[in-house]
């Protein structure tokens, strides 16, 4: 991986998508398993009914990340940034107020573009540039603030919303959110690498003129011809669409157990024990180590804490905390597996094209699988009950 030069302007550029990630994920992502039940207890909406808005939260997030290079180009990072910060806090406050179904899907539309603009995408988007043989490392280190968001928030909201109500509360931190995205936006992201006239790396230029050596890219279709990229790329996209499905039920099959309040330190607890994960497979996962295995081990843990959630029979508290926990390292490890991968096919998914092709890859199988998981839903939902 090469060393690293911790003088150089673009670790800031990190430790910035870092904080910026931890807003993203802790609303737009780790906040809809609270607003789930925040909104039942509210309203008295069944749980299929708003399981289907936060559906529509993440295919309409699915559907922007399709086009954020368009969008970067036609109004510059900095400006999608700001849009996306408002966009997400608006959103929320929207899901807070909202008295009918069809002002809950509305608001889905503010949240979930909201969400495409501060979360995996826009991360890579803003990092990338900076780094090119460390760029592993610096994905890295911001997508931890990912982890962080879910530590910060699940009891952040559960507690502001036990304080102020969920509108008040979902203002509050809208508010906090939209100066520090903005802050973050002017200050961080709003120059280039060669606008500062530095090099990725913080190299510089080779002594003997020699170009950095690049990745392999597969730009347009040639991409979808990869048998690698097509079955890490499905297998990735299934595990996160079992994996959304149960974080969002999950903060609801905690409560009944444990109290909204431990509840949220729970879902805190599980995303730190994230983090634990991920740093543990960075550590024990050799450079050359086929990264396929560790993906599958991962897929393993999650079977298991679901499996412990299962037998938990919403009552038994250590299962439940066991398979909390368990899905958690499972995230971490799958998380790990992409931003390894960031060396090979990932090293240009900063480029608009390869951005643009894995969204909609991704965009349509959750299309697809949100229609097969709509016609079980309501009995999902009377089993939740």
């Amino acid at each position: 991986m090469g060393t690293m030069n911790k003088s150089f302007y673009g670790w800031r550029v990190v430790g910035a998508a870092f904080v910026l990630a931890m807003f993203g994920w802790g609303l737009g992502f780790y906040g809809p398993p609270v607003y789930l039940h925040a909104l039942r207890e509210l309203r008295g909406w069944p749980v299929a009914l708003i399981s289907a808005a936060i559906t529509a939260h993440f295919l309409v997030a699915a559907m922007v990340v399709a086009n954020l290079p368009a969008l970067y180009r036609r109004f510059g990072l900095p400006a999608v940034t700001k849009a996306g910060g408002i966009a997400l806090s608006l959103g929320i406050v929207g899901w807070s107020i909202a008295r009918e179904p069809y002002q809950l899907f509305a608001a889905t539309l503010l949240s979930g573009a909201g969400w495409a603009a501060l979360g995996g995408a826009a991360v890579n988007a803003i990092v990338a540039p900076w780094f090119v043989r460390t760029r592993p490392a610096a994905l890295s280190m911001a997508y931890n603030g990912s982890s962080v968001g879910g530590v910060v928030f699940s009891p952040l909201w559960v507690a502001a919303i036990g304080l102020f109500g969920f509108p008040l509360a979902a203002a509050l931190i809208g508010v906090i959110t939209v100066v520090a995205v903005w802050m973050l936006a002017d200050l961080f992201f709003a120059a280039s690498p060669e606008q500062k006239g530095l090099r990725p790396d913080g190299d510089a230029t080779a002594a003997d003129g020699t170009p950095e050596p690049q990745a392999r890219s597969l730009p347009g279709r040639m991409l979808w011809r990869d048998r690698k990229f097509l079955t890490l790329t499905a297998g990735m996209a299934l595990g996160l669409f079992a994996q959304i499905g149960l974080l969002a039920h999950l903060f609801s099959l905690l409560v009944p157990a444990l109290g909204a309040q431990l509840a949220g330190i729970a879902m805190g607890a599980a995303t730190a024990a994230a983090i634990a994960g991920r740093t543990l497979v960075g550590w024990l996962m050799p450079g050359g180590a086929d990264r396929r295995l560790f993906a599958c081990g991962s897929y393993v843990v999650q079977i298991v804490g679901a499996v412990a959630l299962m037998a938990a029979g919403g009552t038994n508290v250590p299962l439940l905390l066991a398979g909390d926990l368990a899905a958690a390292v499972d995230r971490a490890g799958r998380v790990r597996q992409g931003g390894r991968r960031a060396r090979g096919a990932a090293h240009h998914c900063h480029r608009p094209g390869i951005v643009r092709v894995r969204a909609r890859g991704v965009r349509n199988l959750a299309q697809f699988l949100a229609r097969n998981r709509g016609r079980r839903g309501r009995g999902s939902a009377d089993g939740l009950r």
